[in-house]
């Protein structure tokens, strides 16, 4: 007998119905979560599937680590021993990432291609604005607004497209110019990308359907290994990925779907609700089969009545809308009646202005605090529909200024944290005469509010600068002042390495110096100069910028040119954008912090206590026309819920969501001075009592849960790097410092590339293809997409140097490439509580015992000189054999290094497999980690060449 744990009568079936189609629609609280892991659990431990024949698409990284979690520790529950990461299992995204990793080859893609997030794509449109305000008639779909505005409807307009898999060429014989417009936007974009070997988030997924639709035998080597699909979120998925979950799943049809109607909330990122509605629709009649979960673990009964209620008062006289087809029918029923007698859903409003709605939040959560009853801030969440309005923002500030800590990372609060405004202005201070450019408001690009910003900045560096203090600070400031200014060569540095000098002074040390156990709100300023690193760092990237150059270019310096690009182009659009601060996806509701989100954000959490804001919004309008027009025409099938009513059926779903967070209490809020409430929370809001009604003493606000995400670690990309030196560890692991950029390993990177091309063609039992003209086209193949990532070059002699090596490995090879079992193999294993994962260049071998071939592009070293760095290699050839030992059951019989480099003699330092000595290595690894994981960062690297080489030298020396 299975055991179901205490899933009720409704979860039992939807675990166990595992054959042919399955819709699983799950309300608010219902246990989905629960019911997927135990769907996965039944599959491997009851039918026998093994991990790597199922398939679960998830709709965040999140969601996905929390599934590896709770999957791996019900396993380990029942004594079931099995490699869970062998699963397909994470996002979309990342799922079609993988399958585009795994046959790169097949694609329009290069190594070393790079990933766009959303900033960069419309950052690289911006850049390359001419070639599209070249496109006839482009004025005609393009917003008033300059380049940045144009770049971003530019990014809308081809995201949406390619997830629709629109026929471009179809488009450009359209009579309507408009289309034919949007067409050429399409080709132009595409041609971008390709020409620099990128993807961005939409094309991840038309670059995988494209490659299983036009590569048979691919599509059929992925359907024979997954069996069994499970996609989350269904609601929230879009019609490529339905497409792709359509081809992978073939004619098994094992597909498993879950999801509620009632909370899509994506249709602006393309997501379409019709996917679960139509679902059943997909298969015969009857074959589909419909298991409802609708009894809510979650919330008081007062609560689930009032959610109910909300969705079932939409027809009559005031709004005047039905849902019809486009619902499930449903009502969700508590798990037990509230067995409390004050209202659980009530209303804390101000009759007067803003500050007596401050006053009386803080009053709230006072007596709250004060009766006990509330343990932790952490149990409110405040609910918005952006947390980047002032309003939201100077309640934010009101609630810190009367010490209670807010969590609000994506309130765009970044540029204005004081240790970010600092760390500018000392930086506008180094370079005078930009400053100049400032005082005298020359820079045409800039509008008043950043010259107000940019001018707040260097006031507050000044205030620095004069404490009698800082006198050490104030001299390396102007030091480098004087020095750009008569600068007639080059640095040996950029803005990063001008950033990284600062962190040796006050008050920098002392925000590096922040004990990482303490409070969110205390590591924040550390994080955030963390975060000003990668910003700093990829602006240097992207233009390109090494060093400070005088030299002149177009009749001024380039120093003087990339000091202006940075501050009036590159982090004018980011301070016009916003960032989001850091979030922990194990933590999301830090300890000592109320929490302000978005609804949005908020999909998938529950809090004890819920205030729900925003209540003057009113449905409106989110489609384009021109889209419209483009989607009765172009889309592969037509429109499904109507057009007019598409607002009110967003917005009904939008408060659902939020409503259905509270656990204990939910309270709406507004400031009724400002016309709020709207009239479409008018009725339900007049009924509710206010928040004096309450009686405090009946309530028990549960904790908020912990989230159980195990954390990765490899040996190369983190017990190496502790062990060097856990200081370094906590800077660019733990916190996330971007590194400067160094000379980029393009010698071994090109070498270790190449002979991946030829173990790819061998193990495709291609061999006859491995002849040294192939090579070396591969070779430049793999050069060319090099130098776009890397932006630096190899000398003539050392690519000659390179390929010779590539070129004189396959000639040992002498033709016996069926020894070759796996080439750049991903392991990973669960562990208790964290995943080992590596990646190994060459497994090879014959019968039951393999061997481990790991590649260096160098000569073969002196035995006993290079002993550390030998002991190095094999405690990483250790973890590898573990690996492998432990996930595919094979024995290990030798571990190799092979030194490329090796002209005449042995390339190959081989290490016995030893029983004891890896078991060593592994327990040794073990112990690392849980260091890591107790955040021990105390000791620091002694190695003067080490320290010569690390960022954090200027810090670590005036410690």
């Amino acid at each position: 007998m299975y055991d179901f744990e205490n899933a009720n009568d409704g979860q039992q079936k939807a675990i166990s119905t595992t054959e042919g189609p399955v819709l699983i629609t799950a309300g608010p609280g219902t246990g989905k979560t629960f019911t997927l892991v135990q769907r996965a659990i039944y599959l491997i431990q009851k039918c026998g599937v093994a991990p790597e024949q199922i398939f679960i698409a998830t709709f965040t990284e999140k969601a996905a680590k929390e599934l590896i979690t709770r999957i791996t520790n019900e396993l380990a529950a029942r004594s079931i021993s099995v490699n869970v990461n062998e699963v397909y299992i994470g996002t979309f995204h990342s799922i079609c990432l993988r399958i585009i990793k795994e046959n790169i080859e097949f694609t329009r893609l290069k190594k070393n291609y790079r990933l766009l997030d959303s900033f960069d794509q419309q950052y690289l449109v911006f850049r390359s604005i001419y070639k599209f305000k070249n496109i006839e008639n482009i004025e005609t779909v393009m917003p008033n607004g300059g380049s940045w505005i144009w770049a971003n409807a530019i990014c809308s307009y081809v995201n949406n497209l390619a997830e629709e898999l629109v026929d471009v060429k179809a488009m450009s014989e359209d009579p309507d110019i408009s289309i034919v417009v949007l067409s050429n936007i399409m080709t132009v974009y595409q041609n971008l990308l390709e020409d620099e070997n990128l993807i961005d988030f939409s094309t991840i997924q038309t670059e995988c359907y494209r490659l299983l639709t036009e590569n048979p035998d691919i599509l059929d080597r992925l359907r024979e290994n997954i069996k069994y699909i499970m996609v989350d979120e269904y609601q929230d998925t879009n019609f490529i990925q339905e497409q792709i979950i359509f081809l992978l799943a073939g004619k098994r049809q094992n597909i498993c779907v879950v999801g509620d109607d009632d909370q899509g909330l994506y249709r602006f990122r393309g997501a379409t609700i019709r996917n679960i509605l139509e679902f059943p629709s997909k298969f015969a009649e009857g074959e589909c089969k419909i298991i409802p979960l609708t009894v809510n673990y979650r919330s008081d009964s007062d609560i689930v009545n009032f959610y109910n209620e909300w969705m079932a008062t939409t027809s009559g006289s005031k709004f005047k809308f039905e849902w019809g087809k486009f619902r499930y029918p449903k009502k969700i029923e508590p798990h037990e009646k509230s067995s409390i007698q004050s209202p659980c859903v009530v209303k804390l409003a101000s009759a007067d202005d803003e500050d007596e709605w401050h006053e009386r939040i803080l009053s709230f959560i006072n007596k709250l605090k004060d009766s006990g009853k509330l343990t932790d801030y952490n149990q409110l969440a405040f609910l918005f529909n952006s947390v980047k309005h002032q309003r939201v923002t100077s309640l934010a500030t009101f609630l810190e200024a009367n010490g209670i800590n807010v969590y609000s990372p994506r309130s765009d609060m970044f540029f204005k944290r004081d240790e970010i405004k600092l760390s500018l202005g000392c930086l506008m201070l180094m370079f005078p005469k930009y400053v100049k450019g400032l005082e005298d408001g020359s820079y045409q690009f800039l509008q008043p509010e950043h010259y107000f910003y940019y001018r707040d900045c260097i006031l507050m560096a000044n205030g620095l600068l004069k404490d009698p203090e800082n006198t050490d600070i104030l001299k390396f400031i102007r030091q480098h002042g004087k020095s750009h200014v008569g600068l007639t060569g080059t640095t040996d540095y950029a803005y990063s390495g001008l950033l990284y000098q600062l962190f040796m002074f006050e008050p920098f040390k002392g925000i590096l110096d922040t004990d990482l156990g303490l409070g969110v709100v205390d590591i924040r300023p550390t994080r955030n100069l963390a975060l000003l690193t990668q910003v700093i760092g990829k602006y240097e990237y992207l233009h390109r910028i090494d060093v400070l150059d005088a030299r002149e270019y177009r009749g001024q310096r380039r120093i003087d040119q990339d000091t202006e690009m940075l501050f009036n182009l590159y982090l004018r659009l980011l301070i016009d954008g916003g960032i989001t601060e850091y979030e922990d996806d194990a933590e999301y509701a830090p300890s000592g912090c109320v929490s302000f989100l978005t609804i949005h954000q908020s999909k998938g959490m529950e809090f004890p206590i819920v205030f729900v804001d925003s209540l003057g919004n009113t449905p409106r309008k989110t489609y384009k026309d021109l889209m419209n027009i483009v989607e009765e025409k172009y889309y592969h099938r037509p429109a499904f819920e109507p057009v007019e009513t598409t607002k009110f059926f967003d917005f009904w779903r939008l408060y659902y969501t939020a409503f259905s967070r509270a656990q204990d209490l939910l309270i709406l809020t507004c400031d009724e001075n400002k016309r709020t409430p709207s009239k479409y929370f008018s009725d339900i809001y007049s009924e509710l009592q206010s928040t004096d009604a309450l009686d405090l003493n009946e309530f028990y606000f549960k904790p908020v849960k912990k989230v159980n995400i195990k954390s990765t670690f490899s040996f190369t990309s983190h017990i190496s790097v502790y062990e060097t030196c856990a200081l370094q560890y906590k800077f660019y692991k733990e916190l996330e410092f971007t590194p400067i950029r160094q000379g980029a390993m393009l010698f071994g990177t090109l070498v270790h590339e190449t002979i991946e091309d030829i173990h790819r063609a061998a193990l495709r039992n291609e061999e006859v293809k491995i002849t040294p003209e192939n090579i070396s086209n591969w070779f430049d193949s793999n050069y060319a997409s090099l130098i776009k990532t890397e932006h630096s070059y190899l000398a003539e002699p050392q690519r000659n140097a390179a390929l010779k090596q590539v070129l004189r490995y396959a000639e040992r090879q002498s033709g016996k490439w069926d020894v070759i079992k796996q080439a750049e193999v991903d392991v990973s294993l669960v562990q208790p509580d964290y995943i080992i994962e590596g990646k190994i260049d060459l497994v090879k071998g014959a019968g039951d015992t393999v061997e481990l071939v790991d590649f260096k592009s160098e000569k073969k070293p002196d035995l006993i000189e290079m002993r550390d760095r030998l002991e190095h290699y094999r405690r990483q050839l250790h973890i590898y054999a573990f690996l492998i030992e432990q996930r595919t059951g094979q024995k290990v019989s030798k571990m190799n290094i092979y030194y490329t480099g090796e002209e005449n003699g042995n390339p190959m330092i081989t290490f016995p497999y030893t029983k004891s000595a890896i078991e060593g290595t592994v327990a040794a690894f073990d112990d690392t980690v849980h260091k890591i994981l107790r955040k021990d960062f105390k000791h620091s690297c002694s190695d003067p060449k080490t320290c010569a080489n690390c960022d954090f030298r200027f810090y670590c020396s005036n410690r």
